[in-house]
Parts: C-alpha cells; sequence; structure tokens
C-alpha cells in the first residue's frame, strides 16, 4: 500500500554546479548533472548566460576561410588613445565594427596565436618564430619591431610576453624552452645594452627538465609556468640580481593563455584541473582546494582532445572565470561569488556560443573574437538566434534507494524568463528516458530587468509577476528519479528559483 506523499525542496536548483566526479546517489540536491548554457547569478540561481552581439560588420569579406578573429585586444596610452586590434586569417585589424587590415608590408603571418600586451605607450604583439611588431599612437601604424625609431638589437621571437617590472619579458622560443629574455627598463622595443638581459633556468627545473610555457607576476614576484613546475622569482625589477625563491614540482600550466590575474590570486590550468597559484604554493602538490575539483575528470578529458589554443579569460564584473576550448566548441564557466567549502568553484557549461576568444575592455565589456569577427558579450540571444539553458539533477533518492517513487507532481518556481517555452523533464533509475511536458510562461505586467543589474528579489518589491510558478502533474514511478528544465532563451534572461517535487513511497523492491 502507498505511503504519505513526500517531498523535496531544492531551493536554486543547481547551486553548487555541476559535480560529474562523485557518485550521483552521495551528491547533495544542490549539484547538478547538467548546467548547460548557465551561469550561477548574483542570487545564487542557475540563469541563462547572456548571448552575443555581432560588433564588426565585414568579418565574411576579410576573414575568408580562416576560423574567424582568434586574438581581440584593447590598446590603451596614457594620453587616452584606444585602438581595438585583432587577428584572423593570417592579418592584424584595428577597429570593431569595420576590420581594417593594418599587417605591415612584406610581412608574412603563418599563424594567428598572437599574444599581444600594453606597455608604456605602445602595444606588443608576439607570437613563436615571428619577428614581434609594435604599435603606438605616434607611429599611427603597426609596424616590425625592428622598423620601429629607437629599436635596437634583435628582437627576440617567443611566444609568450609579459609587461611588467619596468620592461617587457619574452620567453618560449622555437628551439629554446629555458631562456627568458628580457628589455630595457621602460623601453620594449631596446634588446641590447642598458639593463637588457636573459636568464637560462633549465639548471633549476625542479624536477631536472621542464619547458616554459607562461609568464606571469603576482605580489612583486615573477612566476614562471612550465609543463610540470612553476618557478618564483623575487627582486624581478632588478632582473640581474633576482633571485629563486620558491618551486613547485609536479603542477604546470598546459598553455600560455591557460593563466588568468583575479588581482588577488592567478587561476592556471594545471595537468590535475584549475588551480589557485596561493593555494598551490601554500599546499605545494596536494590536491586539496582545486578550482575545479567537480569536473576534473571531464575538464582534463576535453582538454586532451583539444587540438586548438585553450584560453582562459576572468571578468571582475561578470565574477567568473571563462576556459575556452577552441575547436570543441565547449566554455567552462567558473563562479569566483560563491566558492564551495572546500575551495572548488561552481561550474557551469556554455555550448553554442562557439567563441574563438575573449578580451575583458577596460570599461568591462567582454568582446568575443569568433568565426565572424568581433562580438559583444551581451543580450539574452546568440547574435539574434535562442539557445536552450539546460539544467538536470543527479538522480533522487527521496532519503530511501530500495523504496519504489511514484512521482506525482513537480511544482517548478522561475524568474522572469517572460513568454519562453520551458520544458520540464523526468525519468527514473538512472536512464535518459525522459517524459516531458512543455508550457509557455506568461508575460510580464511590469518593466523588463537585466540580470547583470540584480542582486536580489528584495529590488523588485511590486514585480512579483517576474516570479512565475507552474504545477505539473507527472506520472510513472521507479526506484530514483531525476529531473530536469529546459528552456529556450530567446531575449529575456530565466533563473531557475525553486524545484518542489513530489512523490509517493511505495513498497521495497
Amino acid at each position: 500500500m502507498a505511503q504519505q506523499l513526500q517531498q523535496i525542496t531544492i531551493t536554486a536548483p543547481g547551486f553548487a554546479g555541476i559535480n560529474t566526479q562523485d557518485a550521483p546517489l552521495a551528491q547533495e540536491p544542490t549539484f547538478a548533472s547538467v548546467a548547460d548554457n548557465c551561469v550561477i547569478d548574483k542570487s545564487g540561481r542557475i540563469a541563462s548566460r547572456k548571448g552575443y552581439s555581432m560588433v564588426s560588420t565585414n568579418g565574411g569579406s576579410v576573414l575568408g576561410s580562416s576560423l574567424g578573429i582568434e586574438a581581440v585586444h584593447q590598446f590603451r596610452d596614457n594620453n587616452g588613445n584606444v585602438v581595438i586590434f585583432s587577428a584572423g586569417n593570417s592579418k592584424i585589424f584595428s577597429g570593431t565594427t569595420t576590420l581594417t587590415d593594418e599587417t605591415p608590408g612584406s610581412y608574412t603571418i603563418t599563424d594567428d596565436n598572437w599574444k599581444i600586451v600594453n606597455f608604456n605607450g605602445k602595444a606588443y604583439f608576439f607570437q613563436r618564430s615571428h619577428e614581434p611588431l609594435v604599435y603606438s599612437n605616434t607611429a599611427g601604424a603597426v609596424q616590425k619591431m625592428s622598423a620601429h625609431a629607437g629599436a635596437t638589437g634583435t628582437p627576440p621571437q617567443g611566444n609568450e610576453v609579459l609587461a611588467a617590472f619596468g620592461r617587457i619579458w619574452v620567453a618560449d622560443f622555437a628551439t629554446d624552452k629555458s631562456t627568458i629574455y628580457w628589455s630595457d627598463l621602460l623601453d620594449g622595443t631596446a634588446w641590447t645594452g642598458g639593463t637588457s638581459g636573459s636568464i637560462d633556468i633549465s639548471k633549476v627545473w625542479p624536477n631536472g627538465y621542464d619547458e616554459i610555457v607562461a609568464l606571469s607576476a603576482h605580489n612583486g614576484f615573477l612566476i614562471i609556468f612550465g609543463k610540470d613546475s612553476i618557478l618564483v622569482y623575487g627582486g624581478a625589477e632588478s632582473p640581474a640580481t633576482m633571485a629563486l625563491t620558491d618551486t613547485i614540482s609536479n603542477m604546470g600550466c598546459l598553455g600560455r593563455d591557460c593563466v588568468v590575474s583575479t588581482g588577488k590570486d592567478l587561476i592556471f590550468f594545471a595537468k590535475s584541473g584549475i588551480r589557485s597559484l596561493a593555494r598551490t604554493i601554500q599546499e605545494k602538490s596536494s590536491p586539496i582546494g582545486d578550482i575545479s575539483k567537480n569536473v576534473n575528470n571531464d575538464i582534463k578529458t576535453i582538454a586532451a582532445s583539444e587540438t586548438g589554443n585553450i584560453k582562459m579569460i576572468y571578468s571582475p564584473k561578470e565574477a567568473f572565470v571563462l576556459v575556452n576550448f577552441q575547436i570543441l566548441k565547449i566554455v567552462y564557466c567558473f563562479d569566483t561569488r560563491f566558492p564551495l567549502q572546500d575551495g572548488s568553484y561552481r561550474a557551469t557549461t556554455w555550448s553554442q556560443i562557439a567563441p574563438l576568444c575573449f578580451t575583458n575592455l577596460v570599461d568591462n565589456t567582454i568582446y568575443i573574437g569568433n568565426a565572424s569577427g568581433i562580438a559583444q558579450y551581451s543580450g539574452y540571444s546568440d547574435n539574434s538566434s535562442s539557445f536552450q539553458l539546460s539544467y538536470f539533477s543527479h538522480p533522487l533518492s527521496f532519503g530511501n534507494p530500495s523504496v519504489l517513487k511514484f512521482l506525482k507532481k513537480i511544482n517548478v518556481v522561475t524568474f522572469d524568463g517572460a513568454e519562453s517555452t520551458v520544458v520540464l523533464n523526468w525519468a527514473y533509475d538512472y536512464t535518459n528516458n525522459y517524459k516531458k511536458q512543455a508550457y509557455i510562461l506568461p508575460a510580464n505586467k511590469s518593466a523588463q530587468y537585466n540580470i547583470s543589474e540584480y542582486n536580489t528579489d528584495a529590488e523588485y518589491s511590486g514585480s512579483l509577476d517576474l516570479i512565475k510558478r507552474k504545477k505539473v502533474n507527472t506520472s510513472g514511478s521507479g526506484m530514483v528519479v531525476s529531473v530536469g528544465v529546459e528552456s529556450t532563451v530567446d531575449g529575456n534572461v530565466i533563473a531557475i528559483q525553486q524545484l518542489n517535487i513530489h512523490a509517493l513511497l511505495g513498497r521495497i523492491a
């Protein structure tokens, strides 16, 4: 005989992000098995990511059959001059709405994997086996460094460049993976004389051999990332006398663009997952506190399959770190507002957006390089096309996995999503044979609100119509129940506020 109706209330479903590491039944209902095209919003809810709108209009004519725009950079000098540079189709472009070819004459580009940095009123372009390029507003053009007024010495053709401690630092050469060159003080075009110089670190790798892949500056230290180790140098303001202060073995970085600074910390992609430099220095090789702990197997498998560049970006405005897998067209989004108790970040994924690169502008606008040119991360459609938000729970046992459950009703509470189609999914016993019930959310009676501006629902007093409630009758039975919510996002943000799941508990199976 059936027992009393039981209920599971999941407030802020997916609040803890995706967890694919632990056994499904051992997880809290706040974890998600799927959270795609989502972010964790300011109220801790699974909400739709923003979409993108194209900024450039002539991408199709200048990018040809290339992948698209693979690098975007904002140059800004002390006089307030601003230029947006981008790279694609073996060319350097300036501009946003119209991409204008700025490639120097008689200069051959064979790849678009540029790293561009600003330093002392100039923009510097570096890529392995290419003579560096330089731009200043005074010159008014992108030039080969050897042709730039005042340049001295032979500019190093490295893949990694860092502007820090009053000079330009370059490393990762085609035939030399252990030497770092630095320019003269305050002059990134001077590579001989003055205080320019170099250091060979091949003898200080803790494991005997490694290769430089990335450079960074943090808390007054020069951080050198190898593939399998990390070196920390102090006194980089005077590089001729700087000294090794710390080493970390068996922990390195996957690539040049896999390090981002949050101001307080450096976040980097290691073979073991996404890591915090501060905690790594404290814990050395201990795996405790991995930022990507809950999705480590997934993200490492994807990284092993990615044949293009892996690039990361941190946005202080959006409060997330993005990890972009260029060719596989997968983005992992790690929320930085609400770290879990073990130090890991709440993870969601993005699909359908297909970025090649990101950059964060001075005003915190995010530009995206894609197959069509430059786009802006904004609005709630992908270039005027809809996309699908997906949230799915792990199997729910109602506290007793050995008892049969007869699912009766699910109450779905969503925020906004006016006139969106929502599909409720439910399935039993670890199968993907989901039953589905679709419904359309009503229009809002009050003004629309931008998700980036709200903090709590209290800000919307008098706008209770933004909270949408729907009761869906369900059917079927099984030992465990999985539920999911899918919604077509087409102009309006939607957030999943709460799920109330009602079931009758039957006999022991």
